[in-house]
């Protein structure tokens, strides 16, 4: 069955043939973001932070000043001090952790999660910015190895690491590149993958033991590539004018690796207790969410959120409703986005999903 999206901009070709039927109506946004309803919990979607500045990075190539990120800093600033009052249960990075894999930007990434570590669960996925193109992920292994999480009781475990590469160690797919958590909230118990970029077979056949390890765990899935220009730009012009889906290219791990429409197809639509799965990637398609049923009849919701700019996107979730409204605002100011120059509608940014949180079978 075709998915419902919204926010393919611009909408053609095959593109034009997928269902937009039974869609909600465009939702008015308030001014400033709200405290946490009684009712709801809340995760946070870390978009991919790229934006360091300082000697050495892309942002800042002639300075000399020591490396920083002011807008991830900002982004787990203010959900450090907002766990309570937005009830926050979960944080997910969706990768791009640094720009260049070097190791002062990683300190400067593992600076920023450290004001997380020890108060919330959280989980991060591997990037193509963060390894290799042959998937070896060794600083992200150092800056935030399995060992960093195994205190916590919410730390389900992580893949060892590809047997079918020749290397020395884990280095590529290991040591906390993919990994899950296990948390309870809202009065349901939760299993969320985190799986790098392009995650190979071997990778999807840990994880699917892992999901059949907690068959009463309803699942959500971060992973950093998702929806965007269905096939590989040619030119920087089609990142933004391309006809936009799942894409059907891939950026790591050459033959070996997965297209996000093949981790759709062997994977992500087997899975009866999956709710949504986030990615990031795309900065300049930015804002795409599509429900799609998958072979079991639940609908799977696919959610992009890559903001360059700062914006924060959160997810309230109401399981006695069977909602979840998505928010995407400004830490600083608490602003809700009303729309970008590449996504011009509210509605991509602020909206609502409908959501099943029975499990399954």
């Amino acid at each position: 069955m075709l998915p419902i999206v919204r926010g393919l901009w611009p909408l053609f070709g095959s593109i034009a043939a997928i269902a937009l039927l039974s869609l909600p109506p465009a939702l008015k946004a308030e001014d400033k973001l709200s405290a946490a309803p009684a009712d709801s919990f809340s995760v946070v979607l870390i978009p991919d932070t790229q934006a360091y500045l300082g000697a050495g990075t892309k942002g800042d190539s002639k300075s000399t000043a020591p490396v920083t990120n002011p807008i991830f800093d900002a982004h787990v600033s203010w959900i450090a001090a907002n766990l309570e009052r937005q009830q926050i249960a979960f944080v997910s990075h969706v990768g791009d952790i640094v720009d260049i894999d070097e190791p002062r930007q990683w300190k400067v990434a593992q600076e920023c999660m450290n004001k997380l570590h020890g108060r919330v669960p959280y989980g991060i996925s591997v990037g193509n910015h963060d390894m290799t193109s042959k998937g070896d992920s060794r600083l992200f292994q150092e800056y935030f190895p399995a060992s960093r999480f195994r205190e916590f009781t919410w730390y389900g475990g992580c893949f060892a690491g590809s047997k079918a590469v020749v290397t020395t160690g884990p280095a590529v797919s290991g040591n906390n590149a993919n990994s899950f958590q296990l948390f309870t909230a809202g009065k349901i118990d939760w299993l969320f993958l985190h799986l790098e970029c392009n995650a190979p077979d071997d990778v999807l056949q840990w994880a699917q033991q892992a999901i059949d390890q907690y068959p009463d765990r309803k699942i959500l899935i971060t992973s950093h590539m998702g929806w965007g220009p269905e096939k590989k730009p040619a030119n920087n012009d089609e990142f933004i004018s391309g006809q936009k889906g799942r894409m059907q290219w891939i950026k790591i791990h050459g033959a070996r690796g997965n297209t996000p429409q093949q981790m759709w197809d062997k994977f992500y639509s087997q899975q009866k207790n999956l709710i949504a799965v986030f990615t990031g990637d795309q900065s300049r398609t930015q804002a795409i969410h599509a429900s799609t049923p998958g072979v079991h009849g639940n609908v799977i919701h696919e959610l992009l959120q890559d903001y360059g700019s700062g914006w924060l996107r959160m997810y309230r979730f109401f399981p006695d409703q069977n909602r979840i409204q998505a928010i995407t605002f400004q830490p600083k100011t608490e602003q809700l986005c009303q729309g970008t120059t590449l996504v011009p509608k509210i509605d991509m940014h602020q909206f609502e999903l409908q959501a099943d949180f029975k499990v399954q079978r």
